[in-house]
């Protein structure tokens, strides 16, 4: 069961933009915070980018610059514009849900046990 859903994914020619939306069931605490992961195939799981509660957005150094996130803590719904996209892009995008006081760093991989609220995930695909 996805406690969250993605939408927004699809294919795109390079130097192409989508929009992801993500929103959470009504059982997900308002208030929690939310950030995007992707996962490009035959590797591990990794941040991409989080918007907290006070404070500016972060982002992993390979999207800054052309991607912006923005997430709405009332609704609990979270997108991200992603612009400029490349062939490394390619991958399955996916957003999770917990307590802000996790650890919301985008470094290293993001094993699964960290967050307690994931979606199924969005194929984003960038062709040559």
């Amino acid at each position: 069961q996805a406690h969250l859903m993605e939408t927004g994914g699809g294919s795109v020619e390079v130097g192409g933009s989508l929009r992801l939306s993500c929103t959470a069931a009504r059982y997900v605490p308002r208030g929690y915070c939310m950030g995007w992961f992707r996962q490009i195939q035959g590797k591990e799981r990794e941040g991409v980018a989080h918007s907290p509660k006070d404070g500016d957005a972060i982002y992993a150094d390979f999207v800054k610059g052309r991607f912006s996130v923005s997430q709405d803590y009332a609704e609990m719904t979270l997108s991200l514009e992603m612009k400029n996209l490349q062939p490394e892009d390619t991958a399955i995008y996916y957003c999770a849900a917990d307590s802000c006081a996790r650890s919301w760093t985008l470094e290293g991989p993001v094993p699964l046990w960290r967050y307690d609220y994931w979606g199924q995930g969005t194929q984003v695909t960038v062709s040559s």
